[in-house]
């Protein structure tokens, strides 16, 4: 039986994180605990023994950052890391370069159904989890078919891991605040016979002598 293994990181760390400012498709760096997560990913992946891999990444910088160094620390180039645009975060529109509290108060009616029901929310300006997860799975299922008998890494961003799980899984939009997505994680799902099959999520061991927040935002 053919069967294929995709890695669905995380990115690493970034300022606007530890912030709880709105991200989006805004272009920010990571910081260097970011990169320490990168690195760490790296030495995760390396352990994990890869076969044929691939790697995939969002083209925002903080996630090619962190795929050229998870590459990297497994002894291959910037050069094999292929940018996916399917893996763009997802756009929050007027809400990108905000604080959580800023968004709370200049648009409470829309933060609060993004609370409590996440997947009838267009962001003002942006777009909605549908179009998101839409574009991410489309993603991930040509990656996983062109790479069947070797493993593939990926790696976006909180709201489109999110999303994309909650997709693969045939959950509703509304589980979308049940799953965990911290900076530097990894979620690791088997593929064949046209099926994916969730191995581990939120996985963060390699994380464990690290700086660490509270929050996953």
């Amino acid at each position: 039986m053919t069967m294929g293994t995709i890695y669905l990181l995380r990115h690493g760390q970034t300022k606007w994180n530890k912030e709880e400012v709105f991200r989006g498709q805004y272009d920010i760096s990571l910081n260097e605990v970011g990169r320490e997560q990168a690195r760490a990913l790296g030495e995760a992946l390396r352990l994990e023994g890869l076969k044929n891999p691939v790697f995939l990444s969002s083209p925002l910088s903080r996630a090619r950052e962190t795929a050229e160094i998870a590459a990297n620390s497994i002894g291959l180039g910037k050069d094999h890391v292929e940018i996916d645009s399917s893996f763009l975060d997802i756009s929050y529109g007027k809400w990108e370069g905000k604080t959580r509290k800023e968004v709370e108060k200049q648009y409470p009616k829309v933060y609060q159904t993004w609370v409590s029901d996440p997947e009838k929310v267009v962001f003002p300006g942006g777009e909605s989890l549908g179009e998101a997860a839409d574009r991410a799975e489309d993603g991930i299922y040509r990656a996983a078919q062109e790479n069947l008998e070797g493993d593939t890494v990926i790696v976006a961003h909180r709201a489109v891991n999110i999303i994309l799980l909650c997709r693969l899984l045939r959950a509703v939009g509304s589980a979308f605040w049940k799953i965990r997505q911290e900076t530097g994680c990894i979620n690791v799902l088997n593929y064949t016979n046209s099926t994916f099959v969730l191995v581990k999520v939120n996985e963060i061991c390699h994380l464990r002598t690290m700086e660490r927040d509270e929050t996953d935002f």
